[in-house]
């Protein structure tokens, strides 16, 4: 059998260790293609970058491309974002990081530009309504699927040398998660806190089980100081709510659920929670990563306008990241306060999507929503298929329920 060829090229200048002279030309081309084939998350977009860069061209070594996965993995934000940001300055340095990541991106915001002017249109078509209110009805099953999938690593990974023994590791876990849940269903806009002091918890106590001090403070461990709240309405309290999901969302792209739903439905009243159900399936119908979800509430918020601001403030982080960081990754998963910090907020991060789906079945509004719900959930977990698949088949269900004249509206 005969394999393609890894492609020859001059070494370049350019970051540490940077191999192949891939062109800018290329950077876009080959990142724009994953950005428009990139349907089912994170796990499709690491898989296409790997195909591309690791097995196809020999870009990247394997070793080094695991080790880039699990450095993203520890920062907030949408990691397979990071991911391709990396492999762009891997390749060619800051420019070409900034090239990959907006290619990455920019597919999956036009996609869902378009969709966001049809969903919340002042009169959209009976089968376009259909249609949302089918997918919404499966996002609360697809929350809980989510956070489900995320569960065995965090279990895993707070009982790996962990102090006090791992029965004490397995309690703070279930605490932890209880907590997440807890103020995902009743405290959403102070989500973050309940975040943060899970992490800022787990190095405490990593440190008096242990009886040794980890260097530096806990408040390093966190963001940049970020403000509490934002002024009322406006474009500053939109940038603020889409900052909060790009810099502070630790544990995947669902997350940004309850970051996002008492902000926009109850806070500023962008939009109403059927409209935040769309957003939601919108942003896991659409390829490129789940965050852009904040492109729909930016555009219920202030038209496209709203919609680009969104996305520039959720994805400045993941940029910043990885340019100031990527130099540092060794560094980075070798930080004991790092490390700790993300073992306490994980588990929260997990319960706060789990906790998500209680007021997103509550924001449905018809009794056919309530029997489509199970059936999704069915789909995810017995037939295990995935969470595009089911949100698609739901919004078929619901435009056929509106074809045949039952209320969607």
């Amino acid at each position: 059998m005969m394999t393609q060829p890894v492609e020859p090229s001059p070494a370049i200048s350019g970051p540490p260790g940077a191999r192949a002279a891939v062109t800018f030309r290329r950077i876009a081309r080959e990142w724009a293609r994953i950005g428009v084939t990139g349907f089912g998350g994170p796990p499709t977009h690491i898989a296409l970058l790997r195909r591309l860069c690791v097995e196809r061209r020999g870009w990247i070594e394997a070793s080094e491309f695991e080790d880039a996965i699990a450095a993203c993995n520890l920062l907030p934000g949408p990691a397979s974002t990071q991911l391709a940001i990396w492999c762009g300055w891997r390749l060619r340095g800051r420019r070409g990081a900034l090239l990959a990541g907006v290619c990455f991106i920019a597919p999956g915001l036009a996609m869902i530009l378009g969709l966001s002017a049809l969903f919340l249109s002042a009169h959209p078509p009976l089968v376009v309504l259909g249609a949302a209110a089918g997918a919404g009805a499966a996002v609360p099953a697809v929350a809980v699927h989510a956070a489900w999938g995320l569960a065995p690593a965090s279990w895993k990974r707070i009982q790996a040398d962990a102090p006090g023994g791992p029965r004490r590791a397995r309690a703070r876990w279930v605490g932890y998660a209880a907590l997440g849940a807890a103020a995902a269903t009743l405290i959403g806009p102070f989500l973050v806190l309940v975040l943060i002091a899970c992490g800022l918890l787990e190095i405490v106590v990593r440190t008096r089980l242990a009886g040794r001090a980890l260097t530096g403070t806990a408040r390093s461990v966190l963001p940049a100081a970020l403000p509490v709240g934002a002024a009322t309405g406006g474009l500053a309290a939109l940038a603020w709510v889409a900052l909060k999901v790009g810099a502070l969302s630790y544990g995947g792209g669902f997350v940004i659920i309850p970051l996002m739903q008492h902000d926009a439905v109850s806070t500023y009243h962008w939009m109403s929670n059927a409209q935040f159900l769309n957003a939601v399936a919108l942003g896991q119908v659409t390829p490129g990563p789940v965050v852009l979800t904040t492109a729909v509430v930016g555009f219920a918020a202030a038209g496209y306008a709203g919609a680009l601001l969104a996305t520039a403030v959720a994805f400045s982080p993941s940029f910043v990241f990885v340019l100031l960081g990527a130099p540092h990754f060794d560094a980075l998963r070798g930080n004991r306060r790092i490390q700790a910090f993300l073992t306490g907020a994980g588990p929260a991060v997990i319960g706060a999507i789990a906790g998500s789906a209680i007021p997103l079945a509550l924001a449905l509004t018809h009794g056919w929503q309530y029997a489509l719900l199970p059936a999704a959930a069915l789909w995810l977990i017995a037939a295990r298929r995935g969470g595009v698949s089911t949100l698609l088949l739901s919004a078929a269900c619901g435009a056929v329920l509106a074809l045949a004249g039952v209320s969607v509206a």
